[in-house]
């Protein structure tokens, strides 16, 4: 019995200080599996426990494919994910900005992101013959949210509505803040991130993740991008 309920391939920085930093302040290693204490910052309006509860469990990340059930072995999505970064290169922008998007922060890409955008849809087409459909409840949830007709037909085909020219790269920092508790921790957390923040930003690999049995995300393997 396999020991994940979903699959994704994210976007997870390597090993180094940026990684770091942000596995501390969501409070989750996805690579080793283990929790982490949160950094002390000053000047935030909760306690970063918190303000991290709701990205803590996919550990820090950047969606490309988003969680899927599979339909057949992890070993043969394995084969075709390494396949697949075999035959594409790398990715760069100019580097990473700290952004409120509606009501959470997150890092989002500067620069040119048509080579991203392109890999992301090549991700979710190449890999969706492993993907089973989601339940009837799972779609009715999806669109309650109040989805465009475009959005919508993204469901159906995909099983996601933020893919293809619907997608938007970014690196979830917090949950859903008011406008006013948002723009106070990105006031904090600026100064403590802009020394970490990868320029240029690279994508050189694509991360299987797998989500646990309790919801949790592990990094199970990298790919690097050698195309």
């Amino acid at each position: 019995m396999d020991e994940f309920k979903r699959y994704a391939v994210y976007y997870a920085p390597a090993p180094g200080p940026f990684a770091e930093f942000c596995a501390h302040w969501l409070g989750w290693d996805a690579f080793e599996g283990i929790e982490l204490p949160h950094p002390v910052i000053e000047g935030l309006p909760a306690p970063v426990a918190q303000i991290t509860e709701a990205p803590r469990k996919y550990g820090f990340h950047g969606t490309l494919k988003p969680p899927f059930r599979l339909t057949g072995a992890r070993e043969e999505l394995m084969a075709d994910l390494a396949a697949f970064a075999a035959m594409h290169k790398p990715v760069e922008m100019e580097g990473l900005a700290l952004s409120r998007i509606g009501g959470f922060l997150a890092l989002t890409p500067v620069g040119d992101l048509t080579p991203l955008e392109f890999l992301a849809g090549e991700i979710v087409a190449t890999l969706d013959p492993h993907r089973a459909q989601p339940p009837e409840t799972e779609l009715a949830r999806r669109r309650s949210a109040g989805l465009s007709e475009r959005q919508n037909a993204l469901l159906t085909q995909w099983g996601y509505p933020y893919v293809m020219e619907e997608f938007k790269f970014h690196l979830t920092l917090t949950g859903k803040l008011s406008v006013e508790d948002a723009e106070t921790v990105k006031a904090a957390l600026a100064p403590v991130l802009a020394p970490l923040l990868p320029r240029p930003f690279r994508i050189e690999d694509l991360c299987l993740f797998g989500e646990a049995e309790d919801g949790r995300f592990h990094l199970l393997h990298r790919y690097t991008l050698s195309g």
